[in-house]
């Protein structure tokens, strides 16, 4: 399973073609697992400009497979997180990141995004993070 933050749907959902939107696409028309989180979920049906366009994105969301924070165990995990990149002197910007980055940490599932703050997670913690190449 491959999950996909919303940095890379977000570009999807615009028709840009970033590296991470591109891959996205290729990977959904292959057939590949791709799914996404809770948190991913809501910040790209908030971000929506109409009720009408949220009622239609959230309809193909709903196709994915959507991984779940698992309780009180995910968000101490995602403190967790927080805490070891702080430690290796990587501070990260978004608590949502962290939350993002919980399931895919505890499933192992690779996370295809374009955040910055992902690479760094990447780069101390045990998050995957899903090549562009």
């Amino acid at each position: 399973m491959i999950v996909v933050d919303t940095s890379v749907w977000i570009d999807v959902l615009n028709e840009r073609s970033t590296p991470a939107a591109v891959r996205c696409v290729e990977l959904i028309e292959a057939g590949e697992p791709v799914a996404l989180t809770d948190v991913v979920f809501t910040e790209i049906l908030q971000g929506l400009r109409s009720e009408e366009e949220a009622r239609l994105v959230e309809e193909h969301l709903r196709a994915f497979p959507v991984l779940r924070l698992d309780g009180l165990e995910d968000f101490a995990l995602a403190a967790e997180l927080y805490r070891v990149a702080r430690a290796a002197g990587t501070t990260i910007r978004k608590t949502l990141d962290c939350l993002i980055a919980a399931p895919c940490v505890r499933t192992g599932a690779p996370l295809l995004h374009a955040d910055a703050d992902f690479d760094r997670l990447a780069g101390c913690t045990a998050l995957r993070v899903y090549p562009l190449d």
